[in-house]
């Protein structure tokens, strides 16, 4: 069994009572003392920290911000060169047959760019950009010196200005740099539980003394990975490795809001990333089977990997839930999944099949609960 990395928090975490658990390669922790269910509602009700140091954190350094932004153009379908300058966007890696390598964040930072990619991704991530990037003049250096935090909930922006007060001023996918007791943090505000907050790097040195200064608010809980997955499922966001993969297109996801129309078939900047023909035709003649919400019946939920069916009895499986569990904002269970395209209009009635008996299921719109960004 491959070891385990240590989070720079770790220690924080033990002391914190927290139930550690591997995931993507580290020791993560799943829950603290309060528990799930009542650190997913502090979050959608004050304001949860989550230690999202696994992640990677990746600075591109080249000419220009330009230079750069037209060489990543070659790898994922979004406007990066018109990105304004402390502004950060949502985008994906794509391979030649139009899927999906990975989703991430990338913000313009004046002369570079900072990126954020998934955990099990990363060693895949800064391989694919030295290879196709650094032939074109464009450095990728992998950032390891520096944790990550995330402040999540409606809180957020009052307990993170009590320390730096221009976070306030601060609007949904701004990017800043700011300083607290000598130490560099690089902000955006953004996150991935559907409510107002911020993700923050700190440097590993100052990341305990900044996450016990958060969490001496009293508005502020520490937050595991199972309220984090909960608070994500319900504000319909996709998690790497489930909801989106290699074999699923952005066209299928219903990700093509992230494609911007100069990216589009007819932009002036079309094409020229992997899979682009692939995913121009399933933009124009619709795919076979899309990404939905779905809300099972009763109490019980619905898991990872439940198959969908048009009819209680018979038939062939029309698809497959790939995130599912209880929404405690929600107050029910709910999942998210693939259907054929015909049975994917909100309020069509599916069937899941659980342990041996199908159950109904209602395709309802995401996400379940709504978001709180600041605009």
């Amino acid at each position: 069994m491959t070891e385990q990395k240590r989070l720079v928090l770790h220690d924080l975490h033990q002391s914190l009572d927290a139930k550690m658990v591997p995931f993507a390669g580290y020791e993560m922790p799943v829950q603290f003392a309060a528990g799930v269910m009542a650190e997913h509602i502090h979050t959608r009700e004050k304001a949860g920290l989550f230690d999202v140091s696994h992640m990677g954190q990746v600075i591109l350094r080249g000419a220009s911000y330009e230079a750069i932004a037209l060489a990543l153009e070659a790898l994922i379908p979004v406007n990066i060169g018109g990105l304004a300058e402390g502004r950060q966007r949502y985008g994906f890696f794509t391979n030649e047959a139009g899927g999906i390598l990975d989703d991430l964040m990338l913000a313009n930072r004046g002369d570079h760019v900072f990126m954020v990619v998934n955990a099990a991704c990363k060693a895949d991530d800064i391989a694919h950009m030295r290879a196709t990037l650094e032939p074109q003049g464009i450095d990728v250096q992998e950032i390891t010196d520096r944790a990550l935090l995330a402040l999540q909930g409606p809180q957020a922006e009052a307990v993170l200005a009590a320390l730096l007060p221009g976070a306030a001023d601060m609007r949904f996918m701004d990017v800043a740099v700011m300083e607290l007791d000598g130490a560099e943090l690089w902000l955006s505000r953004s996150g991935y539980t559907g409510e107002d907050g911020f993700e923050i790097s700190v440097p590993n040195d100052a990341a305990p003394g900044f996450a016990r200064a958060l969490l001496a608010d009293e508005r502020v809980l520490p937050i595991g990975l199972g309220a984090r997955d909960s608070l994500r499922l319900e504000a319909g966001l996709c998690l790497y490795g489930h909801d989106i993969d290699t074999g699923t297109t952005p066209v299928e996801a219903r990700l093509t809001w992230a494609i911007q129309k100069i990216r589009r078939p007819g932009g002036a900047r079309a094409g020229g990333y992997p899979g682009a023909d692939v995913i121009e035709k399933s933009m124009e003649d619709g795919p076979t089977r899309l990404r939905v919400g779905l809300r099972p019946d009763g109490r019980a939920p619905m898991r990872e990997g439940v198959a969908l069916f048009a009819a209680q009895e018979g038939g062939a499986q029309i698809g497959t839930i790939t995130s599912g569990g209880f929404g405690p904002t929600v107050g029910g269970p709910v999942a998210m999944g693939y259907v054929a395209a015909p049975y994917a209009e909100t309020g069509t009635r599916i069937w899941g099949e659980l342990r041996g008996r199908r159950q109904p299921v209602t395709v309802a719109a995401l996400p379940f609960t709504p978001a709180n960004f600041k605009r």
